[in-house]
């Protein structure tokens, strides 16, 4: 997979600028609009940008590293958590509905076979990871095939007119391969990770940190600067399909809504692969779960949102979005100072 990610072009930059600053309100006064409205016009490139069909893919696969007893939560439960999403039960459902977003359900890797829906992806690599305590995850060939479908899934949202994507995931198992990822990418003790995820104990959280300590140990001969082979050593179908996705909506000059700790575990893979995917994504939100601060910190990531959540699916991304509504819209439709006919503090200082 070769996706070239080239940063949006500045020459709008001092014109967005201007118009931002010369609304009828003081320089900087609403906030975290302001900056946010210069990067999607950055991103399209124009004076009023415009946010069209946002989209959302729900990403599931399951991980052999449940095995080991790192989740509160038997593995069954992410095919049951998917057939919950096709009946338009889940939290995600509810807000996907509220937002207007096009929502789709993608089995990258779940342990389970799903009859067809008009709702789903059947996008399967493989029924569970294996247990990266012993194996990598996926092999390389499995990880290039999850990276592509992920690409395609995207070309096929774009090609319907979204220019907003968001992300989210189901995978009993997945905080402890995105806690892996994290540690390895970014050389951060994996203590420091680790969190409860679906709501362990005391006792669970120290067996869920005394076994990915483990599987790091065993990987310890891993180029932990080869982001590919990180992915496939700590990944599931899931991250990887996520990643792609990522990957594609970049390149082709859309916006990345990056939801919590999964995603943006999915998104240090792709950033580590092409670093000017960083450029398009807006970060909805700040995790509950412990690593996401520190992997925001990683970023220098700004969140939108930072309101507790920690329930994956790509809710946060989605409760974000009317906030970039907020910010095209008062960029497109305020009126200005001179439009206004209301005197700036330039003109006061000016008649004084």
């Amino acid at each position: 997979m070769n996706y070239v990610i080239y940063p949006p072009t500045q020459i709008l930059k001092s014109a967005l600028l201007h118009k931002i600053d010369t609304k009828t309100k003081p320089l900087g006064a609403l906030g975290l609009l302001e900056p946010l409205v210069l990067q999607l016009g950055l991103i399209q490139n124009s004076l009023t940008p415009q946010l069209k069909r946002p989209a959302l893919l729900v990403f599931a696969g399951d991980h052999g590293v449940v095995d080991a007893g790192v989740s509160s939560y038997p593995q069954i439960v992410t095919a049951q958590m998917v057939l919950n999403f096709l009946r338009g039960g889940a939290a995600i459902n509810v807000f996907a509905r509220q937002h207007g977003f096009a929502m789709r359900v993608v089995d990258a890797g779940v342990k389970y076979a799903f009859d067809d829906h008009a709702d789903l992806v059947h996008a399967k690599v493989g029924m569970g990871t294996q247990n990266f305590l012993y194996q990598p995850a996926m092999t390389a060939a499995q990880c290039e095939q999850a990276l592509s479908k992920g690409a395609a899934l995207v070309k096929q949202e774009i090609e319907a007119g979204s220019n907003v994507l968001a992300f989210g995931e189901m995978g009993i198992g997945n905080t402890s391969a995105a806690s892996c990822l994290m540690s390895a990418l970014c050389d951060i003790p994996i203590a420091h990770c680790v969190g409860r995820g679906t709501g362990l104990d005391d006792t669970g959280l120290a067996n869920k940190t005394a076994v990915l300590t483990q599987a790091l140990q065993h990987h310890s001969s891993l180029n932990k600067q080869d982001a590919f082979a990180v992915l496939a050593t700590f990944g599931g179908f899931e991250i990887a399909m996520m990643t792609g996705a990522m990957l594609a909506t970049a390149q082709n000059s859309a916006v990345l809504l990056i939801d919590g700790f999964i995603a943006t575990a999915a998104l240090l893979v792709a950033a580590r692969l092409q670093p000017e995917i960083l450029h398009y994504c807006v970060f909805a939100h700040c995790s509950g779960e412990v690593g996401h601060r520190r992997l925001l910190a990683e970023f220098q990531a700004r969140p939108v949102l930072d309101v507790g959540l920690r329930l994956g699916e790509g809710t946060g991304a989605v409760l974000a979005y009317p906030l970039l509504q907020a910010a095209v819209n008062f960029l497109n439709e305020m009126a200005s100072f001179e439009i206004a006919g209301v005197s700036t503090s330039k003109d006061m200082n000016t008649k004084c």
